[in-house]
């Protein structure tokens, strides 16, 4: 791995070796694409203002998250299907967030059951992304054995009523491969079709088995049959992250889904401010959504966000060589992040302010 030594190198690899379907499933983002391709580019629109003679010998990325210590600012954000990029799938990409002491979420529609990733990673601090489905006994079945298998928190994804239009997986009518299954499931419910004309198998999934009638009073459903701290996912205003404080939610994932469902929504890290200044101190917030480089995690810490999370990245690396390859990937990302926090002359990710980061108006104004 000696000459990939960026995010994007991976990516490039990923690209040039995935099957297509499964390459455009990964990568593909909502209706033109327009969000997709601003999540990144708008973290050019944000300057770093460097601090100089600071000492910065020994920088400490550590952080602390919903009371549990972690080595750096860096998550894992949940995906589904990963065993489409290598055999060990959600496995290998849990392991590889042991080994790097940070946080993994599995995602409910895993490769993966809830017992084998918590068999194959006990030390890894695991979180298990959530759809309501229609019928709760299954939410509330998959809620009992994430708390069984020992892990720390559930993420409410709430920016899928429906999913959305994936044009790239229209035209292939993406579903899972033959030889996968969802494997926290039985049954219909552990595999996909594409019986319905100009559908994903996937599309056909969520709008027969998913509660799009899921509302407010839904959540305190949710916190009465846990004991687990809730992230909502998919927060992109102030008035619905201020909801969630009412709520009694114990932190905010600021992210439009990785700009899968709606093309013209904001970028995850233009939102981010808006979201911070509403919720104060009052619960963590967190972000994810085109992060590529230790710069994007640097600006996105100065912006409010108390963990970055990676989605896409982790999939690159995955697909390269299996564990080694995302412990590569958070590799690569914690050296830039402690190079740039040394440059921008901070020695604490604790210490980095809204002070370090500045909208590149502001210098027109000047």
């Amino acid at each position: 791995m000696s000459d990939l030594v960026s995010v994007l190198d991976f990516e490039k690899y990923a690209f040039n070796n995935l099957p297509k379907k499964t390459l455009d499933y990964y990568r593909s983002g909502a209706g033109k694409q327009q969000t997709l391709a601003e999540n990144r580019e708008a973290f050019y629109k944000y300057k770093i203002r460097p601090r100089c003679l600071r000492n910065v010998e020994n920088v400490d990325l550590s952080t602390t998250i919903l009371g549990e210590k972690i080595s750096m600012p860096i998550g894992i954000a949940p995906t589904a299907m990963q065993k489409m990029a290598h055999p060990l799938g959600e496995c290998a990409n849990a392991r590889a967030a042991q080994e790097l002491g940070t946080i993994f979420t599995l995602s409910t529609l895993s490769t993966s059951s809830i017992e084998e990733v918590a068999e194959a990673a006990p030390q890894a601090i695991k979180w298990y992304q959530l759809y309501i489905y229609k019928d709760r006994n299954i939410t509330r079945d998959l809620v009992i054995r994430a708390e069984k298998a020992g892990f720390k928190a559930l993420v409410l994804t709430v920016d899928a009523p429906v999913f959305g239009l994936r044009l790239e997986d229209l035209r292939n009518k993406f579903t899972l491969p033959s030889h996968l299954r969802l494997a926290n499931f039985q049954g219909i419910k552990s595999g996909m079709n594409t019986e319905r004309d100009h559908e994903s198998g996937l599309n056909n999934y969520v709008t027969s088995l998913f509660d799009s009638s899921i509302n407010w009073e839904d959540l305190k459903w949710l916190k009465s049959i846990t004991k687990l701290p809730i992230v909502l996912k998919g927060i992109l205003t102030a008035e619905d992250a201020l909801l969630g404080v009412q709520a009694g939610v114990a932190a905010i994932q600021v992210s439009n889904h990785g700009a899968r469902q709606i093309d013209g929504t904001v970028a995850a890290i233009d939102a981010l401010p808006e979201i911070v200044k509403a919720v104060g101190d009052k619960i963590e917030v967190y972000m994810d959504g085109g992060v590529t480089d230790g710069v994007d995690i640097l600006k996105a810490v100065a912006l409010g966000a108390r963990l970055v999370f990676i989605g896409r990245p982790a999939l690159w690396g995955l697909t390269h060589s299996g564990q080694a390859g995302v412990e590569q990937i958070l590799n690569i990302l914690k050296k830039e992040l402690i190079t740039c926090m040394a440059i921008a002359g901070f020695s604490n990710i604790k210490e980095i302010d809204r002070n370090l980061v500045v909208h590149e108006n502001y210098y027109s104004k000047l």
